[in-house]
């Protein structure tokens, strides 16, 4: 469900704007967002984990006048491809950049991520997180983006609102996406799944 609350904003934003699907570009790394240009009928890229941003550059230096979205997991962006993060931000390159934040790597057995709460536990963690969390949009900011956002995939008008501001943005936008992980993150911190 979290899935289609994602493509449905990015779908709904880029509609708005009446964008021509040939001058859209979706570029992901790898995760839980990695597979979502795949279903998208944009010019895509399904990249590295950790380097989307920077295979974004390159496309973006490339083809200046393609509007290019990145689309990655927390792990994605601020782990390791955190490095790609800043600079790109600090650049202020003209992207825009969706970063769904699930707390956890829930794809590859629930470790716990830059972004995981304090005290939250994941099978790296057993006993709770003892490391801070990684501010994405505080770091977006102290980078020098543009245009800074974050919302949930639970308030979705409000989330493709936002997508289709930074699409407008000339510069570096970043839209924060909170998408809670009831597989993994609500597991192994007895949150209640889907079904409860």
């Amino acid at each position: 469900m979290r899935h289609r609350h994602r493509h449905g904003a990015l779908i709904r934003a880029v509609d708005r704007m009446e964008l021509p699907k040939d001058d859209v570009a979706v570029i992901s790394g790898i995760g839980c967002t990695g597979r979502m240009p795949v279903y998208l009928d944009f010019n895509t890229m399904h990249t590295t984990h950790g380097r989307a941003l920077a295979f974004a550059t390159g496309l973006k230096l490339a083809q200046p006048k393609l509007k290019v979205i990145v689309v990655m997991g927390d792990g994605d962006a601020v782990a390791i491809g955190g490095n790609h993060f800043i600079h790109a931000a600090r650049r202020n390159i003209d992207l825009t950049a969706i970063v769904v934040n699930n707390s956890i790597y829930g794809m590859t057995g629930g470790q716990a991520s830059p972004t995981t709460p304090l005290n939250s536990r994941a099978t790296t963690a057993p006993y709770g997180n003892i490391e801070q969390p990684v501010p994405v949009c505080e770091l977006a900011i102290a980078a020098g983006a543009s245009f800074v956002a974050r919302s949930t995939v639970y308030h979705s008008v409000e989330l493709d609102r936002y997508i289709e501001q930074g699409i407008r943005k000339n510069g570096f936008a970043l839209i924060e996406a909170v998408s809670y992980c009831h597989t993994t993150f609500g597991r192994i911190n007895k949150l209640g799944t889907r079904l409860r």
